[in-house]
């Protein structure tokens, strides 16, 4: 295909690099071992997006993809710095934490991070906070996970995942 011996070096060379990097890519942060300094964790995989105190008193991290990403991952840290295992968070079996007695605004946002989308829904005599995080429903479905606030905002009533409109595509449907 490509007669000059440099060019076909240059393009193995930089196949192998992309294959390297994807690989690089392939590094997962909730496979770092607990016990790894969150300095070292942050070193690899950057800043954490949100530091907290969680409901139990504990040191949380979270890295977040909010708000055009799907994913997230949780952790706390103990006292002398250490990540003790890092999970993702955006998935229905985590959001169920939520029916765990009462939540506020504050307590979501340190479990789950920065919502992707802050609005309000319902008729105006009961209209609500939401905050909407995306995420992949069942791990496959391009999803909104919609966590009601009340109408002041500072305490969970509701949640439960819809369609996200950030995938419809225009075309996908026929015009009538």
């Amino acid at each position: 295909m490509f007669s000059c011996p440099r060019m076909r070096t240059l393009i193995r060379s930089a196949l192998a690099t992309g294959a390297g990097l994807w690989l690089a890519g392939c590094a997962s942060i909730a496979a770092t071992p607990p016990g790894t300094p969150l300095a070292q964790v942050s070193a690899q995989f950057g800043a954490p997006t949100l530091q907290c105190t969680d409901r139990q008193g504990r040191n949380r991290v979270v890295w977040s993809q909010q708000p055009l990403g799907q994913y997230a991952w949780g952790a706390t840290v103990d006292a002398g710095g250490l990540v003790q295992g890092i999970e993702p968070i955006l998935t229905d079996e985590h959001f169920q934490v939520l029916k765990q007695g009462e939540w506020t605004a504050d307590q979501v946002r340190c479990e789950f991070g920065p919502p992707a989308i802050v609005d309000t829904a319902g008729l105006p005599s009961v209209r609500q906070i939401v905050w909407s995080y995306r995420y992949k429903q069942d791990h496959v479905w391009n999803s909104l996970m919609y966590v009601f606030m009340g109408p002041d905002g500072t305490r969970v009533t509701r949640f439960h995942p819809g369609p996200d409109p950030m995938y419809d595509r225009e075309d996908a449907y026929p015009r009538l």
